[in-house]
């Protein structure tokens, strides 16, 4: 029987997947929370200008713990998390807005017990039977035009609102982490040129009895071990999450330190933001856990002792994070076909049962396009990853012979990872007819620290070369028209982005969602926590002078004759608007098309869904523009410089 479907041209598909259905369809989860029997996390809501909501099941229901305006959000080392914890019906959380600390009973309204100031709080650990939370406290100077860099200390609150340093000298702090007696505070440490993916120490010391610390004692760590994820058995035992093998693995302190389960794959993901977890106690003798297995999770039993994995089945290809509870796992998860979701499964019988959705109303899977992962030979003999998501939309068919434009994206960190966890975002070009490819370049989580340390003193170079083999290899197994290629990227993807338009000639345009052009100027103005991260990527200084200029595309614009689309938060303080704007004003006077959507109340990474609305049609109107592919009829989302109509 022959295809009744009409045929349209790969780009111009009509699709059911809007941008609106984009920005309202999808609702951040994370930070899970157990308390009892009771289940808590964070929901966004990109309909309140962002802003992030408590939410807490219990037998009841679920109940929004923190109504507008409240916006449970910190911006410690400006990527934020941690922002919350519970103890039995009392919540403690940091409101976005003043920075000041919240403690909420139930059945009452929230009140603050710290005053306002510059310092930040994150990372909370109640320390109830001393009246007080046990957080990393970040102050920040009185004269912001000062430039001086926030101190970072350990630090407890009290329920009065009064401060102690508890622990200081080191430049970061993160996972203060209670003893289940109380007696004992372990947490973890890094300075600078470091990230704490690089090499970070843990400390253990005893809780006095005024509450202060006693001399620290080092446990595990170093400049090139990173530990983290520090927890306390149920007996008292500390368990942490350690690199030392090559792959971030579970051991713990006993009789010296030992590792529970040696296994090439990934316990933990990269601290870009505070609290994560990927295991949890189901009691003394049994840790439930999730790891990553060639960009894969998993989740599993680990008897303590066995060394052997139970899996636990899920219809999760990732899991971001999980707690454990009594009898039960609360996770974060997804798939292909799933998007994002909090789900809690009993341990006993292994039933799912979803709790909450990012996406309420999914699209007809004749719209979705699953991936396949794929792996494929790049530059200097590495074997590089990705997902490939083909064009896919039940009501039409491509022309025969036509090859289709492919979008190769670019993830930020650049230590992160790109996951094939439904996304109404890749959705959204798939089923107008773009193909997708989502890489795992040189420098990813999921890997290995070796795949990570591809990138040390690469960027630029390692991402750029496997991002621009993945379009190749696309090319040459007949996936995608070459003459139609895009690349895009957010932050470090956009600096990748950039360096590929700028050094190589396989793409055709390009999208920069505040990505970094100038090296020298992310040194010069990046908030503290990244301020010496170019060390690791790039070169320690002096040396890096020279590879700056060799590598920052700002200086290299000469060379960019690609059209080009620039999106960028006015607020943003990790990539500031002038890195933006200079390479806009560069390709205008140059005579390349160009574009740029500046928008106001957005810092690093867009919120607001009418701004989601508005970058996504914005940059397929200048896809289709580009590639001659638009509705000439329709309004034009944005202005394009240097084209003629």
């Amino acid at each position: 029987m022959q295809n009744s479907s009409p045929t349209c041209s790969f780009g111009t598909w009509p699709s059911p997947i809007t941008a609106a259905v984009v920005a309202a369809g999808a609702t951040p989860l994370a930070s899970l929370a157990v308390a009892g029997q009771d289940i808590l996390w964070l929901a966004g809501r990109a309909s309140e200008a962002g802003r992030n909501t408590l939410l807490r099941l219990s037998a009841g229901g679920v109940e929004e713990l923190t109504p507008a305006p409240l916006n449970v959000r910190t911006r410690v080392h400006e990527y934020g998390g941690g922002a919350y914890a519970v103890a039995g019906d009392t919540v403690y959380f940091s409101h976005f807005a003043d920075n000041r600390l919240y403690r909420k009973e139930r059945g009452a309204e929230p009140m603050p017990f710290t005053v306002p100031g510059r310092q930040r709080f994150a990372d909370f650990v109640v320390d109830a039977a001393r009246g007080r939370l046990i957080a990393v406290r970040e102050a920040h100077p009185q004269d912001p035009s000062s430039h001086a860099q926030p101190e970072n200390t350990l630090c407890a609150v009290g329920f009065d609102g009064t401060e102690t340093v508890l622990a200081q000298g080191h430049d970061f702090y993160s996972s203060p982490r209670l003893s289940p007696d109380g007696s004992r505070l372990a947490w973890l440490t890094w300075d600078h040129p470091r990230m704490p993916w690089q090499g970070t120490e843990l400390w253990v010391a005893h809780v006095q009895a005024d509450g202060t610390l006693a001399q620290p004692v080092l446990v595990a760590g170093g400049p090139d071990e990173s530990i983290c994820q520090p927890e306390w058995s149920p007996d008292g035992l500390l368990y942490f999450v350690s690199d030392r093998s090559g792959w971030w693995n579970l051991y713990r302190q006993a009789d010296g330190i030992e590792a529970l389960c040696p296994l090439e794959a990934e316990f933990a993901t990269p601290h870009w933001t505070f609290g994560n977890a990927m295991y949890g106690f189901a009691s003394a003798t049994e840790i439930v856990c999730t790891y990553i297995d060639k960009g894969v999770s998993k989740l599993a039993r680990l008897a303590i002792g066995s060394a052997a994995l139970a899996p636990i089945a899920t219809p999760y290809d990732e899991i971001r994070e999980l707690r454990v509870g009594a009898g039960f796992v609360a996770l974060l998860g997804g798939s292909p076909t799933i998007a994002a979701e909090i789900a809690r499964i009993d341990l006993a019988s292994g039933a799912v049962q979803v709790l909450a959705r990012s996406i309420d109303t999914l699209p007809d899977v004749g719209y979705l396009s699953v991936p396949r992962s794929v792996s494929y030979p790049s530059a200097q003999g590495r074997t590089a990853h990705a997902f490939f998501y083909p064009p896919c939309n039940r009501d039409v068919q491509a022309p025969a012979g036509e090859k289709p434009p492919v979008i190769v994206i670019s993830h930020g960190g650049p230590t992160g990872m790109a996951a094939s966890t439904l996304k109404l975002a890749t959705q959204f070009w798939t089923s107008r007819g773009f193909g997708v490819l989502d890489v795992n370049y040189g420098g990813s989580t999921g890997f290995g620290r070796a795949y990570r340390d591809a990138l040390k003193g690469q960027w630029g170079v390692v991402d750029v070369e496997d991002c621009v083999a993945g379009a190749r290899w696309l090319v040459e197994q007949g996936l995608a028209d070459g003459d139609r290629l895009i690349i895009r990227g957010g932050s470090a993807g956009g600096f990748t982005t950039l360096c590929a338009l700028a050094f190589h000639d396989v793409f055709k345009l390009g999208a920069s969602y505040y990505g970094v052009s100038d090296l020298q100027g992310l040194d010069d103005e990046s908030h503290k926590f990244e301020s010496h991260y170019n060390e690791y990527l790039i070169a320690p200084q002096p040396r890096a002078q020279a590879l700056y200029l060799e590598r920052s595309p700002s200086h290299h614009t000469d060379k960019l004759a690609c059209p080009m689309i620039f999106f960028q938060g006015l607020d943003d303080k990790v990539v500031p608007p002038a890195q933006s704007e200079a390479m806009v004003e560069a390709l205008r006077r140059r005579g390349v098309p160009v574009a740029y959507v500046p928008l106001e109340g957005e810092g690093h990474g867009f919120r607001q869904a009418a701004n989601i609305v508005r970058t996504l049609e914005a940059e397929l109107y200048f896809y289709q523009r580009m590639f001659g592919l638009h509705d000439r009829a329709a309004p034009a989302p944005v202005h394009i410089d240097n084209l003629d109509d």
